[in-house]
C-alpha cells in the first residue's frame, strides 16, 4: 500500500514540476521573424560600433521611448533592441570572463516585447 502511495506522489509532483518548468512566455511568430531578420541585417554593422556608438543609440532608445508624444514602430523598437543585444553579445566576445553576463544580457534584449512597450504608452 504505502508503494502505491508513493507511486502515486512521486507520478503527481513529476507531472507539476514538468507543467511548471514547460510554461514558456509565447511570443508571436512574426516578432521572432522580424527580430531574426533586424539581427542578420544589423549584425556587421553594430559589431564594428565602439563605446561612443553604443552609447548614443542606447541613450537614443531610451529618450524616445520615454518620449510620451511618441510612439516607434514596430520595426523601429526592434532595430533598437536588436542592436543592443547584439552589442552585448559583441562584449561577450571581447571580455571572456563576462560572457554569461553578456549572454543573460543579449538575451534581455531579444525577449523584448513590442507590445509590452505599447502598454507601458497608455
Amino acid at each position: 500500500m504505502k508503494k502505491i502511495i508513493r507511486i502515486t506522489v512521486f507520478t503527481f509532483l513529476l507531472m507539476v514540476a514538468t507543467v511548471a518548468f514547460a510554461q514558456e512566455k509565447a511570443v508571436p511568430s512574426s516578432d521572432v521573424e522580424i527580430k531574426e531578420v533586424l539581427y542578420k541585417k544589423h549584425k556587421k554593422e553594430v559589431q564594428a560600433y565602439n563605446k561612443n556608438d553604443f552609447d548614443a543609440l542606447f541613450f537614443e532608445f531610451f529618450k524616445k521611448q520615454k518620449d510620451q508624444n511618441l510612439t516607434l514602430t514596430q520595426e523601429e523598437f526592434y532595430t533598437f533592441t536588436i542592436k543592443i543585444a547584439i552589442y552585448s553579445e559583441k562584449l561577450g566576445l571581447l571580455y571572456k570572463d563576462q560572457k554569461t553576463e553578456a549572454q543573460r544580457t543579449k538575451q534581455e534584449w531579444f525577449d523584448k516585447s513590442y507590445a509590452d512597450y505599447l502598454n507601458s504608452k497608455k
